[in-house]
Protein backbone atom coordinates (compact mmCIF):
# COMPACT_ATOMS: atom_id res chain seq x y z
CA UNK A 1 0.00 0.00 0.00
CA UNK A 2 1.77 3.14 -1.17
CA UNK A 3 1.40 6.47 0.60
CA UNK A 4 -0.99 5.36 3.33
CA UNK A 5 1.47 2.88 4.84
CA UNK A 6 3.89 3.93 7.55
CA UNK A 7 6.26 1.22 6.37
CA UNK A 8 7.98 2.09 3.06
CA UNK A 9 6.14 5.43 2.83
CA UNK A 10 6.16 7.82 -0.10
CA UNK A 11 6.29 10.78 2.29
CA UNK A 12 7.32 11.41 5.91
CA UNK A 13 4.74 10.85 8.64
CA UNK A 14 4.26 13.48 11.36
CA UNK A 15 5.02 11.98 14.73
CA UNK A 16 4.52 13.62 18.10
CA UNK A 17 6.85 12.87 21.00
CA UNK A 18 6.52 13.72 24.67
CA UNK A 19 9.32 14.39 27.12
CA UNK A 20 7.69 14.27 30.54
CA UNK A 21 9.39 15.11 33.81
CA UNK A 22 8.37 14.18 37.34
CA UNK A 23 10.91 16.06 39.41
CA UNK A 24 14.29 15.11 37.90
CA UNK A 25 12.98 11.85 36.44
CA UNK A 26 12.01 11.52 32.77
CA UNK A 27 9.35 9.13 31.47
CA UNK A 28 10.64 6.39 29.15
CA UNK A 29 8.71 3.69 27.28
CA UNK A 30 9.74 0.35 25.81
CA UNK A 31 8.31 0.06 22.29
CA UNK A 32 5.88 -2.83 21.82
CA UNK A 33 5.66 -2.54 18.01
CA UNK A 34 7.92 -1.54 15.09
CA UNK A 35 9.70 0.68 14.44
CA UNK A 36 12.30 0.11 17.17
CA UNK A 37 10.43 -2.84 18.71
CA UNK A 38 11.75 -3.58 22.21
CA UNK A 39 13.84 -0.42 22.43
CA UNK A 40 13.46 2.25 25.09
CA UNK A 41 12.41 5.69 23.88
CA UNK A 42 10.00 8.53 24.59
CA UNK A 43 6.21 8.18 24.42
CA UNK A 44 4.52 9.39 21.26
CA UNK A 45 2.94 8.44 17.97
CA UNK A 46 1.40 9.64 14.73
CA UNK A 47 -0.70 12.76 14.49
CA UNK A 48 -4.20 12.19 13.07
CA UNK A 49 -5.62 14.22 10.19
CA UNK A 50 -7.49 17.22 11.60
CA UNK A 51 -5.84 16.85 15.01
CA UNK A 52 -3.80 19.72 16.44
CA UNK A 53 -0.23 18.78 17.39
CA UNK A 54 -0.68 19.55 21.10
CA UNK A 55 -3.90 17.52 21.20
CA UNK A 56 -2.04 14.61 19.58
CA UNK A 57 0.70 14.87 22.22
CA UNK A 58 -1.83 14.69 25.07
CA UNK A 59 -3.79 11.86 23.40
CA UNK A 60 -0.68 9.75 22.77
CA UNK A 61 0.53 10.26 26.32
CA UNK A 62 -2.83 9.12 27.72
CA UNK A 63 -3.09 6.13 25.35
CA UNK A 64 0.47 4.94 25.89
CA UNK A 65 1.06 5.80 29.55
CA UNK A 66 -2.20 6.86 31.23
CA UNK A 67 -0.92 10.19 32.49
CA UNK A 68 -1.64 13.88 32.02
CA UNK A 69 0.76 16.82 31.95
CA UNK A 70 0.64 20.57 32.45
CA UNK A 71 1.45 23.20 29.81
CA UNK A 72 3.40 21.96 26.76
CA UNK A 73 6.57 23.57 25.44
CA UNK A 74 8.20 22.78 22.08
CA UNK A 75 11.49 20.97 22.77
CA UNK A 76 12.78 19.86 19.34
CA UNK A 77 11.96 18.59 15.86
CA UNK A 78 13.68 15.33 14.88
CA UNK A 79 13.83 13.30 11.66
CA UNK A 80 13.66 9.58 12.49
CA UNK A 81 14.58 7.66 9.35
CA UNK A 82 15.13 3.90 9.23
CA UNK A 83 16.60 2.43 6.05
CA UNK A 84 17.19 -1.13 4.84
CA UNK A 85 20.84 -2.03 5.23
CA UNK A 86 21.05 -3.94 1.94
CA UNK A 87 19.24 -1.53 -0.38
CA UNK A 88 19.21 1.82 1.45
CA UNK A 89 15.45 1.96 0.85
CA UNK A 90 13.58 4.02 3.45
CA UNK A 91 11.53 1.68 5.63
CA UNK A 92 10.21 4.31 8.08
CA UNK A 93 10.40 8.11 8.01
CA UNK A 94 8.89 10.23 10.76
CA UNK A 95 9.32 13.93 11.33
CA UNK A 96 8.82 14.06 15.08
CA UNK A 97 7.66 17.18 16.91
CA UNK A 98 8.83 16.72 20.51
CA UNK A 99 7.01 18.55 23.27
CA UNK A 100 8.08 18.70 26.90
CA UNK A 101 6.01 19.13 30.03
CA UNK A 102 5.81 18.29 33.70
CA UNK A 103 3.71 15.37 34.98
CA UNK A 104 0.40 16.48 36.44
CA UNK A 105 -1.70 13.39 37.20
CA UNK A 106 -2.10 9.65 36.72
CA UNK A 107 0.06 6.62 37.41
CA UNK A 108 2.31 5.72 34.47
CA UNK A 109 1.45 2.29 33.08
CA UNK A 110 2.04 0.63 29.70
CA UNK A 111 -0.82 0.90 27.21
CA UNK A 112 -1.49 0.88 23.46
CA UNK A 113 1.79 -0.06 21.71
CA UNK A 114 4.01 0.27 24.81
CA UNK A 115 5.41 -2.82 26.55
CA UNK A 116 6.82 -1.09 29.68
CA UNK A 117 7.27 2.34 31.26
CA UNK A 118 9.96 3.73 33.57
CA UNK A 119 10.77 7.00 35.30
CA UNK A 120 14.55 7.46 34.98
CA UNK A 121 16.87 9.81 36.82
CA UNK A 122 19.62 11.45 34.71
CA UNK A 123 22.26 9.07 36.10
CA UNK A 124 20.08 6.03 35.24
CA UNK A 125 19.44 6.86 31.57
CA UNK A 126 22.54 5.04 30.27
CA UNK A 127 21.01 1.73 31.41
CA UNK A 128 18.14 2.14 28.91
CA UNK A 129 20.32 2.09 25.75
CA UNK A 130 18.63 5.20 24.34
CA UNK A 131 19.55 6.69 20.98
CA UNK A 132 21.76 9.78 20.93
CA UNK A 133 18.72 11.76 19.70
CA UNK A 134 16.71 10.82 22.80
CA UNK A 135 19.56 12.00 25.04
CA UNK A 136 19.80 15.22 23.01
CA UNK A 137 16.09 16.10 23.16
CA UNK A 138 15.83 15.22 26.85
CA UNK A 139 18.72 17.63 27.54
CA UNK A 140 17.01 20.31 25.45
CA UNK A 141 13.76 19.75 27.33
CA UNK A 142 15.46 19.95 30.73
CA UNK A 143 16.96 23.30 29.72
CA UNK A 144 13.66 24.51 28.28
CA UNK A 145 11.66 23.72 31.43
CA UNK A 146 14.42 24.92 33.77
Amino acid sequence: MTGASREYPDRPWVGIGMIVFQGDRVLLVRRGKPPRLGMWSLPGGAQHVGERAEAAARRELMEECGIEVGPLELAAVVDAITTEEETGRVRFHYTIVDYCARWESGVARPGDDVAAVAWALPEEMAAYDLTPEVHRVVALARARLG
